[in-house]
Parts: C-alpha cells; sequence; structure tokens
C-alpha cells in the first residue's frame, strides 16, 4: 500500500538535497494480518531545486506481471516510474524532468498527474500541456515486460478503482517472468533461452513438459521468484491448452 504526502497543497520545493526523505514522499506500507507494516519512503533520484515545487502527487500501477511497479508525477520534480516489489528498498528505474519552468522564481507548474494507460504514459503539466511517453527497455525493464504491461487494454480508464489485473497467457508475459528470474539469478540464462527457443516453436505438448519441469524446479525458489515460477508454469500451461 503506498500513499503520497502532496505537502502543502504541491506548492513548495520538497525534493531538494537538504530536505529529509520523508517530505512530500512516498511511504510504503505491507498488509501482513490485515495490519499496516510500515517499510520504507520513496522519492526521486535527482535532487530538485529551490525554483521547483515537488511533492508526491497523482499516479498509477503500471501492469508489470510480476512486480510492483508505478509511475507517478512529482510536480517540477517531473515524473517518476518506480518499482517498489521490494517494498522496504523501491527503485526508480525511469523519469522525466522538464527542468523549471522559470529560471528566476518559484512558479506553481509541473506534473500534476501521470497515468498508464494502453502502454503509454500520459503526463498533464499545469504550465505546458501534456506529455505522451513511451517506456523504453533498459537493464531494469526488459522489451517483455513493457509488452505484456501493455496488453492490458482499457477504453475507459478510472485509476483510483485499481482493478484486479488479470495477464492472458501469452509469450511475452512468459517472457517477462523469464527475464525477472534471470535477473535475480533464480534461472541460468541458458536455461531462460531454452524456455525461449520452445516459445517460438510453440508446439503445445512441448510446453505442457516444459511447465511440469518448470514447476519442479522453482520448488526450492523462495520469495517473489516463487511466486513467479508459479505464473510462469500457468503462463505456459495456458499456452498448451489453447485450441490449436
Amino acid at each position: 500500500m503506498i500513499f503520497t504526502d502532496e505537502w502543502g497543497g504541491g506548492a513548495r520545493p520538497r525534493c531538494r538535497e537538504t530536505d529529509p526523505r520523508e517530505w512530500g514522499a512516498d511511504s510504503i506500507f505491507d498488509i501482513v494480518d490485515r495490519k499496516m507494516h510500515f517499510r520504507g519512503y520513496f522519492k526521486p533520484g535527482a535532487p530538485q531545486s529551490e525554483l521547483e515545487n515537488c511533492v508526491a502527487h497523482n499516479g498509477s500501477i503500471i501492469p508489470v506481471p510480476g512486480r510492483d511497479i508505478m509511475v507517478q508525477a512529482w510536480y517540477q520534480g517531473g515524473i517518476s516510474v518506480f518499482d517498489f516489489t521490494d517494498s522496504a528498498n523501491p527503485v526508480e528505474i525511469a523519469f522525466f524532468d522538464r527542468g523549471p519552468i522559470d529560471a528566476t522564481h518559484l512558479v506553481l507548474a509541473g506534473h500534476w498527474s501521470a497515468y498508464w494507460n494502453n502502454g503509454f504514459i500520459y503526463g498533464s503539466e499545469i504550465g505546458r500541456g501534456v506529455d505522451v511517453l513511451r517506456l523504453t527497455a533498459s537493464e531494469s525493464l526488459s522489451q517483455n515486460e513493457i509488452d505484456a504491461a501493455s496488453l492490458i487494454q482499457s477504453n475507459e480508464v478510472n485509476t483510483q478503482r485499481q482493478r484486479r489485473v488479470v495477464w492472458p497467457p501469452s509469450p511475452v508475459v512468459a517472457g517477462a517472468y523469464l527475464d525477472q528470474l534471470v535477473r535475480s539469478k533464480s534461472i541460468a540464462p541458458e536455461r531462460a533461452d531454452a524456455v525461449r527457443a520452445a516459445l517460438d516453436r510453440a508446439d503445445q505438448e512441448e510446453l505442457d513438459t516444459l511447465a511440469a519441469q518448470l514447476e519442479r524446479e522453482g520448488a526450492t525458489a523462495g520469495g517473489r521468484d516463487a511466486t513467479r515460477f508459479r505464473s510462469l508454469t500457468e503462463t505456459l500451461e495456458g499456452l498448451a491448452a489453447k485450441p490449436r
């Protein structure tokens, strides 16, 4: 669970290097046995100046399977994409920052909101209009993960509802889980390559056999990777069960 702190209505600079981390930040909690447990704070990685009003404001979840990723507006702090899968150690993985709107005076401006929809990020900038952004692959976010998130399509978006997301069985969804398991070193790169080759061949019997093998291989995985192995297995089973 994430709470945003719009300190002072968003009018003040609270992302300076000298500001405490908790000022105007996200606070992140885990819910355990129906009780909230504080885990940590998140603010953008780049310090902002005295001329940039900056606090946490509106954002939304980017539906990458196997990870908790959010895009959020920070007024003149720009737009930040961060991973809070490890809720005690949130990490910024992408950003967009225009810089101050005025070189001499603090003017209320910046991104009031940043929302993910159908593969794009839409940022409404108070003083300079609308920005439409697209994620690009990096060491922190693979193309499979971006493509899997883009499978979730909607003609009507209300980010306050936070709808439950269900990904269809798809090679890019399987690829996203594989990329995450390789990144965490829970699966050997050559084993992941063999699974990807099987996905390319799309032989249903082979995929069904592979799902059973990966279920056994993931039995010793812990934490989030155990869930990723299970989700990968279910995705392969779904692909194997598709009508020919």
